[in-house]
């Protein structure tokens, strides 16, 4: 099946349907402005008939209720889905008058519908109005739509739940121009194969995923709360044909082997999974008492399959073809799902199926056990006494069941309904069906009562009951996004099964299965290791049997974007193996099936396991962990977990980090708390900032400091938030180990000592005692992330995951693995504060280390290769450190047939040399000296806020007036480049100074003259690199006038006074000003004696100049307006706020 030509043409299907329905709707005058008179006898000069008239209100009443395009919506899919349909039946030759009609006998675009018109045998077909609109060649599109409109309403009788009859606004808005070229109609036969039309009834299904594609995953990708309306939207999931048959093979068709005398090699099975020592044999059944349910059916590719193995299954037992058939819509299959689309689609998929296998089975009036649960009515008191015929107790079932049900619609088969008397209840309506009323009134509570009480009635009775196998694929939505109304079902009813809805769904399927039947799902993997889902691995463990469960490679389902598992139960305390397959090394959707079938034929290929259910619950927890060695099993069993010798613990969730959190450098240095023992309640009010762990990315041992919070009068405000949690208070300003919770790598641990608040995202681990060093060097090997990545595949690390893992005390390793350790810590830490973004940042790596008095001269280059010869050290050390640690571990563990201790040069978290990146972060230093935010005369920062003192600048004077403008010419003598030059000069030496520049030059990658590359940097590259850096928090601001680079220039955020945008308003635009008027006066003087080629360079000049007078001139204005505001900012409230205060007429941050 050609799923690529599927999908592009359901996608542009969907798009050209709705545009055809609304043009049409357009023709009656509506449209999505309104719909003009409601009771219009005539539509943009034309006077409609009484049918128009009347499909025109009910389109007008179906808008009110549903809105505009919710209804063109509605009619494109109604038309999308009888197209295809149709289709179907004319390749497979099912439509009973054998006529096709999309295509001629060769699939070629002329229906044969129309060329046969005139010996066609359609009931209903009005042949007078045939031939008056086949006499008119002008009329052939109207004769199209007739026929179709026809066709459709002659297969309702036998098709009643695809082919409603069309009399409603659907005729009205039948899309126009079938017959043209480029049609809906002539794209299906183009794009999509014959041959993928034939007896697959399955592409049905995948017609509707793509269909759905794009609204769907536009609600998926906002990431919002849902509304109820979007539930049966964002949940249809279309499930691979291999899972399908995987599932139904292992849970109804090893019931039908283990009943009776079976061989599997008499089934066409090659998804069943046997067991190692057998299965012991179960006395023989009849498949007409066999009970299955799909409670989620969707598009019906679950029942179409189901009902394929029960032929199988009849066939082996000697039924004939007809009678099984007719047995398995009768007696078999059972589905539920709330979309009526998916309704109609599962309804007709079945009855294909039964037609591929019985050519009458369509004339014989069965309706399957198939329900919409959107479409439950209320009844009207009357019409309750009218079936009750004085019965209180049938009066009392029926009130009950319209109770139990009356949000069915929205909570779907996970409602569950009370055991009344459905017998009686069916004997009652019988009766009346069978009974003739003379009354109006009566007749009328009859037809209710034969079709939507019954209606009720047996939808209540199916949720009641018990089935021999359900098998299905639920929804999948987390708990965050479910609409309120579900969720609070959920928490009232699935209590503990509530993390995600596909977990209630579990716990409701063990429930609608019976005692020894046979389940059969697909779900996300989540449920066999978090620990918010023990509650639901507790369910499965002790009250079904895993028979069978493969887990599919982490992306490998790309309808759901989740990974996922599909796995099967019995419902019985049998003592007995399961069978397990682990794909998890195969990547690839394509791949996932196929690798199954292998591990079916060869148990041995090393991803396919028999383990013992009972074994999970030696594991804390109890993940379903099938694939554990015996080591790691014994290391559960015999040692202590973590959380018994430390206490890992999860911290604060601010319900506003954009409020209470800022990175470190935004606010004033002098109000940040480092390094303290304790916090001391009234000094927050002074000094309100707190180092914060937040986690980060994947870094080991040591880093991450990157935030602060504000816990001004011990985090008053923070606690007025009724969402917001403070955790573990006792636990704060301890050292400890902390890690990220969410990663987009592996987990890594690193050190922090005394004076850190923590958060729920940078867990942490205190209570150490003489084991912090050990557990840091655990924590980052190979063994834990091997064990423990066994155990949580997501790249979510809770506290309590972290907190199970077992603890292998090594006391004759212990000195070695401590100093180890330590030594990696110190590494680390060496690396990070080497980077200005450290809190303990001291110089830059390439000033030099010594002076050698009055003349000295310097390379810089010498000094970057001090620099990449102490990066290349410390990273080969950390790396053979690790390396020992890894060696170590493993010894411990016993895992020396599972893990070896290399590391690869990607895991090892310190940073190597790197000529351009370290030569542009010895820009960024040179900047914040010109600034003063470092001094060449003192370690760390010289001024992050507070009393500025002008003596810390004795080598290198800081900018005195805070700007420091950017030109793309030398204007002014003192401009950013003309300072990194002196900078560069006092540092290194004036003789050395040109060689300096070029090396900074040839490093940026620049051509030209060195101070022209530097400057070009400055102008732009400078400020993206600076942003990045400062992770778009930065603490210089660029001034741009615009792309003409007019005007440019930086201040430090820190030194900001209110009159700074004056000053640079009088003191530098003004001054730029002047010098473009000069410089152009100049270059038109120079005009007057130009010719050739230096007249076009002069002309070229003078335009560029003119551009930035202009640019600039525009600028002024804008600059003018706030420097005459006198803005005070206030550094508490970090960049993000006070950036936008100056937005326009700073540069955009990147």
């Amino acid at each position: 099946m050609d799923k690529n030509s599927i999908k592009k043409f359901a996608v542009w299907a969907r798009t050209e349907l709705i545009t055809r329905v609304s043009q049409r709707a357009i023709k009656y005058e509506i449209d999505e402005n309104g719909y003009g008179e409601y009771d219009a006898d005539a539509v943009n000069g034309r006077v409609m008939s009484a049918e128009e008239k009347t499909q025109r209100k009910a389109l007008i009443d179906r808008i009110r209720k549903k809105g505009y395009h919710q209804v063109m919506e509605e009619v494109a899919y109604t038309w999308f889905n009888r197209f295809s349909a149709l289709r179907f039946m004319e390749v497979n030759g099912y439509l009973p008058s054998r006529t096709r009609v999309f295509t001629d006998e060769n699939n070629n675009f002329k229906p044969q519908i129309i060329t046969d018109a005139i010996d066609l045998t359609i009931d209903g077909l009005d042949m007078e109005k045939v031939y008056e609109l086949k006499d008119d060649a002008k009329k052939e599109e109207e004769l199209y739509k007739y026929l179709l409109i026809t066709q459709c309403n002659a297969l309702n009788p036998i098709l009643p739940g695809m082919f409603q009859k069309i009399s409603d606004y659907t005729e009205l808005l039948f899309p126009d121009n079938l017959l043209r070229e480029n049609s809906v109609i002539q794209k299906m036969i183009e794009l999509i194969p014959q041959q993928d039309w034939e007896e697959q009834v399955e592409i049905l299904g995948w017609l509707y995923q793509y269909y759905i594609n794009e609204p769907k995953d536009k609600l998926i990708n906002a990431k919002k709360q849902y509304k109820l309306d979007d539930v049966p939207f964002v949940t249809q999931i279309f499930t691979s044909d291999w899972i399908v048959q995987y599932m139904v093979q292992n849970s109804l068709g090893r019931m039908w082997i283990n009943a009776g005398d079976k061989d599997l090699k008499d089934y066409d099975w090659d998804y069943y999974l046997q067991e190692r020592d057998g299965a012991k044999k179960e006395a023989s059944i009849d498949p007409s008492t066999i009970k299955v349910i799909d409670p989620c059916m969707g598009s019906g590719h679950i029942i179409a399959y189901i009902f394929d193995a029960l032929i199988q299954m009849y066939d082996n037992y000697g039924y004939t073809r007809s009678d099984a058939v007719e047995s398995i819509l009768q007696n078999n299959i059972y589905g539920m799902d709330i979309s009526e689309r998916a309704y109609q689609l599962a309804y007709f998929s079945l009855m294909m199926k039964a037609r591929k296998y019985s050519r009458t089975i369509l004339n014989k009036g069965i309706k399957p056990h198939l329900y919409c649960l959107d479409n439950i009515p209320k009844f009207r008191e009357e019409l309750i006494d009218f079936v009750a015929d004085g019965d209180s107790q049938i009066k009392k079932d029926i009130l009950l069941l319209q109770q139990e049900l009356e949000f069915l619609g929205e909570y779907g088969s996970l409602v569950e309904t009370s055991s009344v008397g459905y017998l009686k209840l069916e004997q009652r309506i019988n009766e009346i069906e069978h009974t003739e009323y003379d009354n109006l009134i009566d007749q009328g509570y009859r037809f209710e009562s034969i079709t939507e009480v019954r209606s009720i009635i047996e939808t209540a009775k199916a949720l009641n009951m018990k089935y021999d196998s359900v098998i299905t694929n639920p929804p999948y939505i987390g708990n965050r996004y479910l609409p309120i109304k579900i969720k609070k079902f959920i928490e009232n009813k699935y209590s503990e099964y509530k993390s995600d809805i596909f977990s209630s769904f579990v716990a409701r399927v063990i429930n609608m299965c019976k005692t020894e039947g046979h389940i059969g799902m697909l779900t996300p993997y989540v449920w066999m290791y978090i620990s918010s889902y023990e509650a639901l691995r507790n369910k499965i463990l002790s009250e079904t049997r895993i028979t069978t469960l493969t887990q599919l490679e982490y992306n490998a389902f790309e309808a759901a974007c989740v990974p996922v598992c599909t796995f099967t139960l019995a419902k019985s305390h049998k003592n007995s193996n399961g069978e397990f397959i682990r794909l998890s090394d195969f990547k690839g959707a394509d791949i996932q099936g196929i690798k199954v079938l292998e591990a079916n034929a060869d148990r041995e290929c090393g991803y396919r396991f028999t383990a013992n259910q009972d074994e999970f619950k030696t594991i804390p927890g109890s993940p379903i962990a099938f694939w554990l060695s015996n080591n790691v099993k014994k290391a559960y069993a015999n040692y202590p977990a973590l959380g018994s010798i430390a206490a890992p613990r999860k911290g604060n969730s601010t319900s506003d980090n954009n409020r209470f959190l800022r990175i470190w450098h935004e606010v004033n240095v002098e109000k940040i708390n480092f390094g303290c023992k304790k916090i001391d309640i009234e000094d927050t009010k002074i000094k309100r900032w707190f180092p914060y762990n937040k986690g980060g990315g994947y870094r080991k041992w040591y880093g991450y400091n990157d935030y602060v919070i504000d816990w001004y009068d011990d985090a008053k405000a923070i606690r007025e938030i009724k969402t917001a949690v403070i955790a573990n208070y006792q636990y704060f300003m301890k050292p400890g180990l902390t890690w990220s919770t969410l990663s987009s790598m592996n987990f890594s641990i690193r050190w922090f000592d005394e004076g850190f608040i923590f958060d729920n995202g940078g867990c942490c681990i205190f209570e150490l005692q003489d084991m912090r060093k050990y557990l840091c060097a655990l924590l980052n090997s190979t063994v834990f992330k091997y064990i423990f990545g066994q155990l949580n595949p997501t790249l979510n690390f809770q506290s309590g995951e972290v907190a199970k893992f077992p603890v292998i005390r090594s006391e004759g390793d212990k000195e070695r693995i401590d100093d180890l350790s330590y030594q990696n810590v110190k590494l680390s830490k060496c690396e990070y504060d080497s980077f200005e973004t450290s809190w303990n940042f001291e110089r830059n790596p390439m000033l030099p280390i010594y002076n050698d008095g009055p003349g000295f001269a310097y390379k810089m280059e010498n000094f970057y290769q001090l620099w990449k010869e102490q990066c290349e050290n410390r990273f080969n050390q950390l790396k053979a450190n690790e390396e020992e640690l890894n060696r170590i571990f493993i010894d411990i563990y016993g895992l020396q047939d599972e893990l070896t201790p290399e590391v690869e040069d990607k895991d090892v978290t310190v940073r190597k040399a790197d000529l351009e990146r370290d030569v542009k972060l010895f820009i960024s230093y040179a900047v914040g000296c010109m600034f003063g935010r470092y001094s060449l005369d003192e370690l760390g920062l010289a001024y992050a806020g507070g009393e500025w003192d002008n003596s810390k600048y004795t080598s290198f004077a800081a900018d005195s007036d805070n700007i420091i403008p950017i030109c793309d010419d030398e204007y002014f003598e003192d401009d950013i480049v003309g300072r990194f030059v002196k900078f560069v000069e006092v540092v290194y030496g004036e003789d050395t100074l040109q060689e300096n520049l070029k090396f900074v030059a040839d490093a940026l990658g620049g051509k030209g003259q060195p101070k022209d590359v530097i400057r070009n940097y400055f102008l732009n590259g400078f400020y993206g690199d600076h942003c990045k850096l400062y992770q778009k928090r930065p603490i210089y601001w660029l001034f741009d006038s615009g792309k003409k680079n007019g005007f440019k220039c930086l201040i430090y955020m820190h030194r900001y006074q209110p009159d700074t945008i004056a000053r640079i308003r009088t003191d530098y635009v003004h001054e730029q000003q002047s010098r473009y008027r000069t410089a152009v006066a100049d270059i038109e003087q120079r005009l007057m004696g130009a010719s050739g080629s230096e007249k076009v360079k002069l002309d070229k000049q003078k335009a560029t100049l003119q551009a930035q007078i202009t640019e600039i001139g525009e600028y002024e204005e804008r600059i003018h307006h706030l420097a005459d505001q006198m803005i005070r900012i206030d550094l508490d409230d970090g960049v993000k706020n006070n950036y936008e205060i100056f937005k326009d007429v700073l540069a955009k941050i990147k």
